[in-house]
Parts: C-alpha cells; sequence; structure tokens
C-alpha cells in the first residue's frame, strides 16, 4: 500500500516545512487505521485562504461561510476500474490555513496538530467515512483518535 499526495499551496498560505510531511504520514496512518491496503492511492490537497474555500462551501454544499476542510471523493462507493500500476484517485481535499490557525487558537493547540486533524478528517471522508448519524460520528471519531495518537500527535 502507498500514497501519493499531489499538494498546491495557494499563493500566501504555505504552510510550515514540517506538515507536508506530516500529511504523507498522516494519509498513510489512515490507510493503515482503516484497514485499507493492497493498492496505491493518490490524493490532492489544495491549501488555500478563507475567501476561496468560503466560495468552494458555497457552490458544492450551498453553505455560505468559510469552513476549516472540504472533502470531494472521487469514487464515492463506486468500484472504479483503475489501469494497471496507475494509482486509485480517491478525491481533494481541502484545508483552510486561517481557519485552521484560528481554531487551534481557539482550542488551545498547536497550528501542526489542527492542520494534522482537518487532514485526517478530510482523509475519512474520501475513504468513506462521514458523521452524519451518531453511530458514524462515534466511528470516525474513534478512527481520527487512533490515526492521531499513532502519528502522536495529542490535544
Amino acid at each position: 500500500m502507498s500514497i501519493d499526495i499531489v499538494m498546491d499551496f495557494h499563493e500566501g498560505f504555505e504552510p510550515a516545512a514540517e506538515l507536508p510531511q506530516l500529511w504523507q504520514q498522516a494519509a498513510e496512518t489512515a490507510l493503515l487505521v482503516a484497514g485499507v491496503d493492497d493498492d496505491i492511492y493518490e490524493v490532492s490537497l489544495v491549501v488555500c485562504g478563507d475567501e476561496e474555500i468560503h466560495e468552494l462551501n458555497r457552490e458544492y454544499r450551498g453553505v455560505d461561510r468559510p469552513t476549516d476542510v472540504l472533502s470531494f471523493a472521487l469514487e464515492e462507493g463506486e468500484d472504479m476500474w483503475v489501469p494497471e500500476g496507475e494509482p486509485l484517485l480517491l478525491g481533494d481535499i481541502v484545508i483552510s490555513l486561517p481557519r485552521a490557525e484560528a481554531q487551534a487558537a481557539e482550542y488551545g493547540h498547536s497550528l501542526r496538530r489542527e492542520a494534522v486533524f482537518l487532514f485526517v478528517h478530510g482523509m475519512l471522508h474520501l475513504l468513506g467515512y462521514d458523521h452524519m448519524e451518531p453511530e458514524d460520528e462515534r466511528e470516525m471519531r474513534e478512527l481520527q483518535d487512533a490515526i492521531m495518537d499513532k502519528l502522536g500527535i495529542s490535544r
């Protein structure tokens, strides 16, 4: 099992140097904890500002405000045919760096922790998890905690 993250940092929203490596570790750990293996995967990550994520949130979710993270799964539960040796494209994760910074301050932890948590949350959505029902929310929270613990990043 392997995963490649194609990262796009929009101008003015370049993350700290350690974050790309942590996101890579988080992606690998999410696949491991979720029990996904025996394939090659690819995820797109966009790090942007509040204005951009606000526009995406309004356009795709009908919510007229900025948010912290959005996920756009390409598979949505359907089996996709992938040529031999090519990665399975899971989808896109979009993180608002200013929103992550504000939430880190609000919750009293580091930007490192918040940015990795948001990425993990997005990865789990791409893997088909959601938090619409209480039991689904509990399962997703347990997976998030397990991944963050394996990464050694606590609250």
